[in-house]
Parts: structure tokens; C-alpha cells; sequence
């Protein structure tokens, strides 16, 4: 099996757990996930699968978007609602003063994961370790943040609000944050996933229906083929007389390709006779490759 599934995770399990899991459903002995989502958060999680591990770096570099209930009146060690409560207070904010804050959290920001992230260090992730009672020293990062929405108010003195950032950004560091902002102590309630670059949960599959369609044999009817999700991505085409160079790996000289013109550096899809055949890049007057991923039925 060739191609991504787009897999709604579901809250309370791991990113590696749903990755065997799949695994299992479609004997795919080279499969990964595209940018790991915590255990306690659900949605979007991209699934790789065969040749498609391949494009993993022209994935997670993508925007994401997620929906979350900051909520006020405590703040915990691991910033969302699994941990213990080391901070109260009462001096809930209003709407209006949640606007006012949102804007400082948006842009180029610096944050500290939490010891309770995903990040992995010696090849466990951080989680793992804090309930093994290890503290490590996180060191601080520069994440993006595109934008925050207000969603409206709710149940409990939350609030619900809509983020849109680049990879490695930590929306439960960013409800505490808010809650340092507004002089009022607060976690993460929850946390969607709704958007990884080309993914989207209105169109994820759920591992119940996932199962399914193992069980009836059509679950790899759901793949989605090698370079739609990376249709961002500029493109070239090879002649039909240079096959044997693109088959080859062989350098690709430039003024020979047709497609969109490219800078030196710049990253692009490579097509021969209409077909995906990977990933080059342009080094002076030539494409050399990236990431060769031959259709099916041809090899290098």
C-alpha cells in the first residue's frame, strides 16, 4: 500500500499506538505518522503509508489548525486537564479582556514545551518520562502562530478558541499563557486537531470505520495518492525521451523540463508522461533528486 490515510485520532491514545494499529489492518510494514499529536488530544493525524514515508519532510512543515477549550480558574504541571492543579484563582476574564491578550500570543512567540509534550529525548517521549518521575530541561523554541480565534464562552469558565500555527507549536502552553496574560490561572480542557496541511477532520476516518473497511477489504480504497497532499509544492515535467535519465536518478538538465520555473534551491514536484516520480531540486542548471519514488510497476 502506496499513499496516506487520514485517521481522526481519537483522544486517550497514543500517535504510535494508532500507527500499529494500522499496521496491523494493512500488513504495511513501512508506516508513520505525520506530526504527533498527544495522547489526550484527537483529530487529524496523517498517516504514511510504503513509498509515501518518503514525503514526510514535504509534510510537516504545513499549517495546522486546532480547537481548544482554554479554561480558567486553575492552572496544572502539565497544563492541560490530566495534571495536578499547582495554581487557583477566581478573577475569571472577560471576553473582552481575552481579545485584548490573544494578539500577544500570535506571531513569531517563544515557548517551553511541557515535560508532559510528545517531544522525544533518547528516543521516549518527554510524557513518558515525567511519569517515570524524570525532569529534563526543555529548552525553549520559536513557534508561529498565525492566528487565534474566539469561538465564544464556554461551560465552566472556558473559553473556546480556534489557533492556526506552524509545526511544533504547544496550544496548552498557550492557554497557560493566556491565563498569565489575563491574571487568571488556566489549562487546556481539550484539544481537536482539525487541520494538518492537505488534511482535514470532516474527512478523516475514524479507527472504528477504519477497522471496517479492513474487515470488507476496501480499505485501500481510502488512500489518498503519493502527491495530493503535497500540491502546494511547485512542478516540473520531464520529456517522454529523457525516461531513462528520470529512471535512471541521472541529473535532469533544466532548459530540457516544462513546468514552473525555478530559483536555485527551490523544491518541486517531478512528472514524466503525467506520472509522480518524486521530489528534486534545482542546483545550478540541473534537477537533481530528492526523494525518487518510481510509479508502481517501474523501478530504478
Amino acid at each position: 500500500m502506496n499513499g496516506f490515510l487520514n485517521i481522526n485520532k481519537p483522544a486517550g491514545m497514543s500517535s504510535a499506538a494508532v500507527v500499529g494499529t494500522l499496521k496491523r489492518l494493512t500488513g504495511e510494514k513501512r508506516i508513520g505518522h505525520a506530526g504527533t499529536l498527544d495522547p489526550e488530544a484527537a483529530g487529524v493525524l496523517p498517516i504514511m503509508l510504503g513509498r509515501a514515508t518518503r514525503l514526510f519532510d514535504y509534510l510537516v512543515e504545513k499549517e495546522k489548525q486546532y480547537e481548544t477549550v482554554c479554561a480558567f480558574g486553575a492552572a496544572t504541571d502539565t497544563q492541560d486537564a490530566t495534571g495536578q492543579i499547582i495554581e487557583t484563582g477566581e478573577n475569571y476574564p472577560s471576553r473582552e479582556l481575552i481579545l485584548e491578550k490573544l494578539p500577544a500570543l500570535t506571531g513569531d512567540i517563544i515557548q517551553r514545551p511541557s515535560m508532559y509534550s510528545a517531544i522525544k529525548v533518547g528516543g521516549k517521549p518527554l510524557y513518558q518520562l515525567a511519569r517515570q518521575g524524570e525532569t529534563i530541561e526543555v529548552p525553549e523554541r520559536v513557534v508561529h502562530v498565525e492566528r487565534i480565534e474566539y469561538l465564544g464562552e464556554a461551560a465552566d469558565h472556558g473559553a473556546s478558541l480556534r489557533v492556526t500555527c506552524g509545526k511544533g507549536t504547544y496550544i496548552r502552553s498557550i492557554c497557560d499563557d493566556l491565563g498569565k496574560l489575563c491574571g487568571c490561572p488556566a489549562h487546556m480542557r481539550s484539544l481537536v486537531r482539525t487541520k494538518s496541511g492537505f488534511f482535514s477532520l470532516t474527512e478523516a476516518l475514524s479507527l472504528e470505520e477504519a477497522r471496517a473497511l479492513s474487515g470488507e477489504g476496501k480499505l485501500g480504497e481510502k488512500l489518498i495518492p503519493l502527491d495530493t497532499p503535497i500540491q502546494h509544492m511547485r512542478r516540473v515535467e520531464a520529456p517522454e525521451w529523457m525516461a531513462k535519465w528520470v529512471a535512471a536518478g541521472a541529473k535532469l538538465p533544466l532548459d530540457k523540463l516544462r513546468g514552473d520555473d525555478l530559483e536555485e534551491g527551490d523544491i518541486t514536484r517531478v512528472y514524466l508522461q503525467g506520472q509522480f516520480w518524486g521530489i528534486g531540486q534545482r542546483r545550478e542548471e540541473d534537477l537533481i533528486w530528492r526523494a525518487q519514488i518510481p510509479p508502481e510497476g517501474n523501478t530504478v
